[in-house]
């Protein structure tokens, strides 16, 4: 890869838990990517535009309000709306089976839940950049 992966991360919604997402940023900085921090309380547009403007080749969001079934599938919705197919969406938080799965067959990328370490978060993303990247 020529350039360094730039990722986006975020909490969507009104949840104000953002140990993890820091945690995340902080594993994707030190895994050498290049790591936009949103912080909390952003809209799903507020995202999707700030990926476009970074010009990003992830967006993570952790949702722990239990808003999954509703932020990641606008935030999708918004994505596919500005032709945006090569920008993975992934996430994480208390996420249940049915829902990954329901939101797995939208075209939202893995979520993460409880246990999962930060090495495999990071070796995911790798991965999807580097068949997915267009250059």
């Amino acid at each position: 890869m020529d350039r360094k992966i730039r990722i986006l991360i975020g909490k969507v919604g009104l949840d104000g838990h953002d140990r993890g997402a820091k945690v995340i940023a902080a594993a994707f900085r030190d895994a050498g990517f290049e790591v936009i921090y949103a912080g909390l309380r952003q809209t799903p547009e507020s995202m999707v535009e700030a990926a476009l403007q970074e010009d990003v080749d992830a967006i993570g969001v952790s949702i722990l309000s239990g808003a999954h079934m509703t932020i990641f599938p606008r935030i999708k919705k918004l994505m596919d709306e500005k032709g945006v197919n090569d920008i993975l969406l992934f996430g994480g938080g208390i996420i249940p089976q049915n829902d990954i799965d329901e939101l797995n067959k939208l075209g939202i990328g893995k979520l993460f839940t409880p246990g999962a370490t930060t090495t495999e978060t990071v070796e995911y993303v790798k991965d999807w950049v580097k068949e997915n990247r267009k250059n």
